[in-house]
């Protein structure tokens, strides 16, 4: 339980990084804006679905929030996204992308802890099912 805890609050801090940033002055731009709301919304869904269902899904979204996250951070540092040029300047940037490390890390093992795991053998159906499908 502790990897699901630790793994919300890293998503939690993320979205609420980008919440402080929305209101700090990125609602106004055109697609980045509705962007860093989004964000901050689907990061709390996902923080309280890590912590109430026992279920793979939640650590699939806590890594693959993570890797969109920061991935689109380091397009807006490198080639630039709609417009917006970044820098790896200021806490808000290394805190939200420590946040983002975090998430995907914690996803993932959440994620690798509860897939279901098959034997490697072929389904077998129940007796009373074993040629019903033969007609």
């Amino acid at each position: 339980m502790w990897i699901r805890i630790v793994g919300a609050a890293a998503v939690l801090v993320s979205a609420t990084v980008h919440l402080w940033l929305w209101f700090e002055g990125f609602r106004g731009q055109h697609i980045i804006g509705p962007a860093f709301l989004l964000n901050a919304v689907g990061g709390a869904v996902i923080a309280v679905l890590l912590v109430t269902w026992r279920s793979w899904v939640p650590g699939f979204l806590a890594a693959g929030f993570g890797v969109c996250t920061l991935g689109a951070f380091i397009l807006a540092t490198t080639v630039g996204l709609f417009g917006l040029h970044e820098h790896w300047l200021g806490w808000s940037v290394w805190t939200a992308a420590a946040a983002e490390v975090i998430a995907i890390a914690a996803g993932a093992l959440v994620l690798v802890r509860d897939l279901p795991v098959t034997s490697g053998r072929q389904f077998e159906p129940r007796p009373a099912d074993r040629g019903a499908h033969l007609h």
